[in-house]
């Protein structure tokens, strides 16, 4: 997969941007002053980021990921992954009928939610997973494919469904091998 260069990456204007930055010359970066990017960090063909997004370091964002941060804005902690398709939403319409919707709308016909998300360190959101606006997934959270998250959930839990639910707790294991990583002491 072609990755843009280092002079291509400069050229866009981030906010800030880490080093060893791997992003594909496929994504869609819209509003690259709003976006703060950490060090060892990829984005994958055909993303879509925009809006206000910090992302640390070590994340993964998969092909076809949506990161819609609008104003409220989407934090994703160090080492994060967003598996494929994975959707975060940080404002939504009203889907009621009672008023109108899409971008196309003047803003005073709209009713729009608004919402900063959180994603917490070691979190990994499988395929299809969605987050709305609002929503707090804390450290260590791993979600099925296909989870839908409307509300905040707790750390180090395995969630899967529509809308989410607890299924178990979830290692820390690998907080132990994160040591060892910062460490050096692996390739």
């Amino acid at each position: 997969m072609p990755y843009l260069n280092d002079a291509g990456l400069a050229a866009m204007g981030f906010r800030s941007l880490g080093t060893n930055v791997r992003i594909s010359d496929k994504a869609s970066i819209h509003d690259a002053g709003r976006i703060s990017i950490g060090d060892n960090t990829r984005i994958d063909d055909f993303c879509v980021l925009s809006g206000t997004i910090t992302l640390g370091r070590n994340v993964f964002v998969g092909v076809f990921c949506n990161l819609a941060g609008g104003h409220a804005g989407i934090t994703v902690c160090d080492f994060a992954t967003m598996s494929y398709a994975t959707h975060l939403v940080a404002q939504s319409d009203d889907y009621s009928g009672a008023t109108m919707t899409g971008q196309t709308i003047p803003v005073e016909l709209k009713h729009e939610t608004f919402g900063p998300i959180h994603i917490g360190r070691h979190a990994i959101l499988g395929t299809n997973t969605i987050v709305l606006p609002g929503v707090t997934i804390p450290d260590g959270v791993a979600a099925g494919a296909r989870t839908l998250f409307t509300n905040s959930v707790e750390e180090w839990s395995v969630y899967v469904g529509s809308p989410a639910r607890r299924l178990k707790a979830r290692s820390q294991e690998l907080l132990v091998l994160e040591q060892r990583y910062l460490a050096g002491e692996s390739s």
